[in-house]
Formats: structure tokens, sequence, C-alpha cells
């Protein structure tokens, strides 16, 4: 696996989930918002301060942000992080954009996801 450079992103982040047919909501936020629509269910991570109000949103989340963009071709990029992650005992919520891989930790665990990574080569300014 190449080395990559990973952004940690600042601030706390929640994953949502609201009902399946629930419209998205219109989500404005400086770092990442992802909503995500499938039959069972609308998945949304976002900064903590314009989540949505539900009785399943889960915060105390940290980003880190693979710098991208990456190329479709790049094979193991996503299994790599999460293998060195899980050696590491630390869980994910894996989001995956065009242009890059991001990667969310419980803040509790953000030191020791840092160190792992490290550890494997990959660059964290």
């Amino acid at each position: 696996m190449k080395r990559l450079t990973i952004d940690i992103a600042p601030g706390d982040y929640t994953v949502s989930r609201l009902p399946a047919g629930t419209e998205a909501p219109r989500i404005e936020a400086a770092g990442l918002v992802s909503i995500t629509s499938t039959p069972t269910e609308v998945s949304i991570v976002c900064p903590t301060d314009v989540a949505p109000e539900t009785e399943h949103a889960h915060p105390g989340w940290r980003l880190l942000t693979v710098r991208g963009p990456l190329e479709f071709d790049l094979t193991g990029i996503m299994a790599a992080l999460a293998g060195e992650l899980a050696a590491a005992g630390v869980s994910l919520f894996a989001v995956s954009t065009y242009d890059t891989d991001h990667v969310l930790v419980k803040a509790a665990d953000l030191q020791r996801a840092v160190k792992a990574l490290r550890e494997a080569g990959h660059e964290i300014p």
C-alpha cells in the first residue's frame, strides 16, 4: 500500500439515521456532509452542530480524510485503513466520495487511530 496523507477535520461529527422515505434534509456546512438514501433508511454524516434531530443520532465522531483526488483504479485503500485501525482495536464508519475516502472514528479513539495509521507509514500532518 502506498503512503497516504490523511487530514483530520476539526470538530465533532454525527452519524444519523432517518426512516426510509424521509425527504433528505438540506444541510449546509463547511465540512463533509453525506446523505445516503436506500430502500430501508436515510443515513446522514455531518458536523454535529448541523445534524438533524433524531432518536438515531450518534455524535462524537472525528473525520479523517485521505488527500485526493484518488484514481478509480487504485485498490486496497479502504481495506488497508480498515485493517490498520482494526488491528489497533479502533472501529470506523467509512464514507467514500468521487474524489477520495473518509473514515470516521470515535473521538475517544482518535489518538489511537492516528498512532496506528502513522505506524503503518501514513502521513498525518
